[in-house]
């Protein structure tokens, strides 16, 4: 099955997410595969803003408690593995809370997977209290998250939530 996703000419932020969602509620309607939902999602997300150097998703280990793995994502090579409550993903995951960050240089305890990265904003994705994942998003500029972003997105992950199992 062949799907574009369609951006508007505006770049304002709130209208390309408000584009957005829909469609991606309807690429991932009918399948159940997590990776290939996430990987659509990511690409969808990265293609759509110009700005996301990288967007990806980082997945609780199950194997090794207190872990987050690297997910499907779009953008160069990443840090394969992260620990809960280091770094800004595992700051969002340990506290269940989104993350902005406007300067990773800035941010205590960053984890540098690219150079190029300037800013970041990292949702978690839980239910009953519970991470399972954590979406990610680099930019190549700095002070690019706002709280447009915030509520975009977590908007998203809460569309998205039933894709993922809980144990």
């Amino acid at each position: 099955m062949a799907f574009t996703i369609e951006t508007p000419l505006s770049t304002e932020k709130s209208g390309i997410y408000t584009s957005l969602l829909p469609q991606i509620n309807s690429l991932i309607e009918g399948e159940n595969n997590l990776t290939a939902n996430l990987a659509n999602i990511c690409a969808a997300l990265k293609y759509s803003f110009e700005n996301f150097l990288w967007v990806g998703f980082y997945l609780r280990d199950i194997k090794i408690s207190g872990e987050l793995v690297l997910g499907p994502f779009q953008g160069r090579v990443a840090c394969t593995r992260i620990t809960i409550g280091k770094g800004v993903c595992g700051k969002a995951a340990a506290g269940n809370e989104t993350v902005i960050v406007s300067n990773v240089d800035e941010f205590p305890g960053h984890i540098v997977c690219d150079p190029l990265s300037k800013s970041e904003i990292v949702v978690p994705v839980s239910k009953d209290g519970f991470v399972s994942a954590v979406l990610d998003i680099d930019s190549g500029n700095y002070s690019d998250f706002d709280e447009t972003d915030r509520k975009y997105l977590e908007m998203l992950i809460k569309n998205i939530r039933h894709i993922f199992t809980y144990e």
